[in-house]
């Protein structure tokens, strides 16, 4: 279970959860976690669906471990694509 908020555990570390479901550690380090109350109103997430994505973006263009990330991804499906 979760006790209190990811930013106040005080660990810069990935989340366990996402490691043990086999995301890649770039991607897990990178993790957003949301959380919505009874108060939340469908207006206010539907906000958050609207903005998040670029947010995302602009963000993961700051991020030397998703970048590694994108670049190691090429590399894999620039081998795959040798294979075949």
């Amino acid at each position: 279970g979760s006790s209190g908020s990811a930013c106040t555990s005080g660990s810069l570390d990935p989340s366990h959860v996402l490691l043990g479901i086999g995301l890649p550690h770039e991607l897990a380090h990178g993790s957003l976690r949301l959380s919505l109350s009874d108060f939340n109103t469908e207006e206010e997430v539907e906000k958050v669906i609207e903005v998040l994505p670029g947010i995302i973006k602009t963000l993961r263009s700051y991020s030397p471990l998703y970048l590694n990330h994108l670049k190691e991804q090429e590399k894999e499906q620039t081998k795959e694509q040798g294979q075949k």
